[in-house]
């Protein structure tokens, strides 16, 4: 076998030792490449150095829309946080929808007001959510500013408390000292 036939088998374990992969807490994030709704290529790894919830949701999962005003809450209060490793929060949406026009009405209809909307429109086939070994949405991993999964599927009141725990420990000194 030449070298070049060797590299390709190679490459070709490694990628199939990481499809579909569980991810758990404490894993670096794999990258997300995808469109974003005004059709702009888009990289999770431009989000460096922030607090990100990536929420795998699509318009037509009334348990995602059932969840969406608990994260457009919380992304209001913690979007201009601090946080041990991170400098705000912000949410990178990734929608299994087939539809445009549908994911743009429900972005619109929930008030998902962050600026990170992805999609490749193939449904279940997405590849992020096939590369993040999504079985069921919504799913959601909360991602530090280095890229390391520390939550996996926090929703409601356990994303808030999640964040909290992340977040820097702000320390006040009085002029009586």
């Amino acid at each position: 076998m030449n070298f070049k036939a060797i590299t390709l088998i190679a490459a070709i374990i490694i990628s199939l030792q990481t499809f579909g992969q569980e991810l758990k807490v404490g894993d670096k994030a794999p990258e997300i490449v995808q469109k974003m709704i005004t059709g702009e290529e888009f990289h999770l790894s431009e989000l460096k150095g922030k607090m990100v919830l990536v929420d795998f949701w699509a318009s037509w999962c009334k348990p995602c829309r059932k969840e969406n005003p608990n994260i457009v809450e919380v992304y209001k209060k913690y979007k201009d946080e601090t946080f041990k490793n991170g400098e705000g929060f912000t949410v990178l949406s990734v929608s299994l929808d087939f539809k445009k026009d549908a994911w743009k009405k429900a972005i619109k209809a929930d008030n998902l007001e962050w600026s990170y909307h992805v999609s490749d429109s193939k449904g279940w086939r997405n590849e992020a959510a096939q590369t993040y070994n999504v079985k069921s949405i919504p799913a959601s991993f909360l991602i530090d500013g280095d890229g390391i999964i520390v939550g996996i599927n926090l929703r409601g009141d356990d994303l808030e408390s999640a964040l909290k725990k992340q977040r820097k420990k702000k320390f006040f000194f009085s002029s009586k000292d």
